[in-house]
């Protein structure tokens, strides 16, 4: 336990904490956007243990990111996975309330945050391991420590998400732009990413003008069979 009397020790833990507070926001739009339409009390199981289990993949994810990294395809097929995800979270809109009620609905609501999480957390863990620099009891505090954080801001986005339903829609934006981004940080485009530095914002930009004009085209399509 010396290491609780050691000055760099909470530096370090201050910085983790404070690379997640920074980090933490798609996560959280993530979260409130797939707990949404859920009753209120499934409403706060589903931010509770869908923020608590993404931090403990996290943690897991840390050990193993680094060379995960350096694996071509794999943030192609996980920046595609979010692109679908955020065309899911904005369709999902109008789901029938008896579905959302059910506990299933709850479960999906976790597995969507576990898997947009997964993905989006390749590079934020890079980060949050430079800084324990090898200390997993660092590593560990830090991560929990931010478990009420993003809950936090989860609550906070679901209420804002109630009163101004246009966040629905920057949120899928948001999860489509994170989604253009992954892609082109891919193994295999990276030394073309490299030269070409307008590539970054222009993924992000298309990935985020797909989710939105897509999900709102299968939303026009549907309402006049609801109609």
């Amino acid at each position: 336990m010396e290491y609780l009397s050691n000055a760099d020790f909470w530096i370090g833990l201050v910085k983790i904490v404070w690379i997640n507070i920074i980090l933490s926001g798609d996560n959280a739009v993530v979260i409130a956007l797939a707990a949404r339409s859920l009753p209120a009390q499934q409403q706060k199981k589903a931010v509770m243990f869908g923020s608590g289990a993404a931090v403990v993949l996290r943690i897991v994810l840390t050990v193993v990111a680094a060379k995960l990294l350096e694996l071509s395809f794999l943030q192609i097929v996980g920046g595609c996975l979010l692109l679908w995800i955020g065309y899911q979270l904005l369709t999902g809109e109008e789901e029938d309330d008896g579905a959302s009620k059910s506990a299933g609905g709850m479960f999906a609501a976790i597995r969507t945050i576990l898997i947009a999480d997964l993905v989006m957390s390749l590079d934020n863990v890079i980060a949050v391991a430079a800084t324990a620099q090898g200390n997993m009891v660092l590593l560990v505090l830090g991560l929990a420590i931010s478990i009420p954080l993003v809950i936090f801001g989860s609550t906070l986005m679901i209420k804002l998400m109630e009163r101004f339903p246009v966040i629905v829609t920057l949120g899928a934006a948001l999860i489509g732009w994170v989604g253009g981004e992954t892609i082109v940080n891919d193994n295999l485009l990276h030394d073309y990413a490299m030269g070409h530095p307008w590539l970054h914002y222009v993924a992000a930009i298309a990935g985020a003008v797909l989710v939105v004009m897509v999900g709102k085209l299968a939303q026009s399509r549907g309402e006049p069979r609801q109609a």
